[in-house]
């Protein structure tokens, strides 16, 4: 049993640590100078919420374990495993609660590790999280994964419930977090900047100018009862669009936006995109909504649920089946997230959709109700078929009472056509 060599090979970028291997040392100094970790990462807003949309996302989901019977499935609700996964995985939490932390440890580290706790016959009675920054991943000689949490003794694969991200070297997956470090480095150096520009700068709504050759006002007290007069009477939105008397060839003059404040303002909307772009997440899912329309946010969330939900729904899916069925279970169960509801459509599309299937028989209407979570009725389940639909490959049956034409009919229709 040794630390897998893997691990620590592979090409660096640039001239330090390369982002990969700095996922693996769990932190990493930014080209832009922040230090970059997860914890710190987690406290920009944009990568909050790609973070947090996942994992509430699948969270969500129904989790259903399943026993193939011929060519139908069927709920396992006589399995142990179904109450660990549907109830209660632990004492403490719920199920939206451990599948949300489990994605929030793979969404931010790469790595998600809960321990399995299994009686005598090897059957799953509970999942207990491990925390990610303790473990490490050895490689046993039959090149299995083997876990060791510090100060603790290994683990073998059977013991640990190990969901991976993108992984170099099939053992460990690489961290989102780290790997991006100076995409997340810079969104954290704007927002310093930011910080430091409102706590020792200035911002000034406008200025009152008095002409060159008046003499200036050296007390200063009479400067504090000018303006203090003006924001007074003129300061704050009960005053807006009241009329002021200038005297002594005084002007007021407005100060608008710096170029500087436009450039930070459209680098903080840069900064959260390329952030969103890390984890495949939609600009308006973002709240970046300046090329949002309405026609295209539905598709938008179709393709969010294809190409950015269903990766990580997979990596749950199969991570559960390989480490929570037993061998001999895996031709008979399976484990799977429901996200039909995540693919519905408005209700005009659906109820559309609804009505072709039940026309051309492939759903009854239970089905139908079945899909938007309404209770079966008497009678519910019988498939129409098309009158106008038969069997290409035979004659067209006559109508009822009807039979083949007679020689003298048939010669009266070719008179009447000619």
């Amino acid at each position: 049993m040794f630390f897998s060599k893997q691990l620590l090979s592979g090409p660096a970028q640039g001239g330090g640590v390369s982002g990969w291997v700095s996922a693996l040392l769990g932190s990493t100094r930014s080209d832009a100078g922040p230090v970059v970790t997860p914890a710190s990462a987690l406290s920009l807003t944009v990568l909050q919420n790609c973070v947090s949309l996942l994992a509430e996302s699948i969270a969500q989901l129904p989790l259903e374990l399943y026993r193939r019977a011929g060519g139908d499935r069927v709920p396992a609700v006589d399995h142990p495993l179904y109450a660990v996964l549907k109830y209660q995985p632990n004492p403490w939490q719920t199920p939206f609660e451990y599948q949300e932390m489990t994605q929030i440890s793979a969404g931010l580290r790469g790595n998600s590790y809960s321990f399995i706790d299994r009686d005598a016959d090897g059957v799953v009675q509970g999942l207990y999280p491990l925390n990610g920054e303790a473990m490490t991943v050895l490689r046993g000689s039959d090149l299995k994964p083997v876990y060791r949490m510090y100060g603790a003794e290994p683990m073998p694969q059977r013991l640990v419930h190990h969901v991976r991200w993108m992984s170099l070297n099939g053992y460990t997956g690489l961290s989102p977090i780290l790997l991006h470090a100076n995409a997340i480095g810079y969104a954290q150096a704007i927002q310093q900047y930011a910080g430091k520009s409102f706590l020792n700068g200035t911002a000034l709504s406008g200025v009152i100018e008095r002409p060159k050759d008046s003499p200036a006002i050296k007390d200063q007290s009479s400067i504090d009862k000018i303006t203090g007069d003006w924001a007074e009477k003129y300061g704050g939105a009960s005053n807006a669009k009241k009329v002021a008397l200038l005297q002594e060839g005084m002007t007021f003059r407005p100060l608008s936006m710096t170029n500087v404040d436009a450039a930070l303002i459209d680098a903080l909307r840069l900064s959260a995109i390329d952030i969103a772009r890390i984890y495949k997440i939609p600009a308006h899912m973002v709240n970046e909504l300046e090329r949002a329309t309405f026609s295209n946010i539905e598709h938008q969330q179709i393709q969010f649920v294809i190409y950015t939900l269903l990766p990580w729904i997979k990596r749950h899916e199969q991570a559960k089946s390989r480490d929570l069925l037993l061998p001999s279970e895996r031709r008979e169960y399976f484990i799977e997230y429901n996200v039909s509801g995540l693919l519905r459509g408005d209700q005009a599309s659906r109820y559309a959709a609804y009505s072709v299937a039940r026309q051309w028989g492939w759903l009854s209407v239970n089905d139908i109700r079945r899909l938007e979570n309404l209770p079966p009725i008497e009678g519910g389940d019988i498939y129409l078929s098309p009158l106008n639909m038969v069997d290409a490959t035979k004659p067209i049956p006559l109508p009822p009472g009807k039979s083949e034409p007679t020689r003298a009919e048939v010669k009266e229709i070719e008179r009447i056509l000619s």
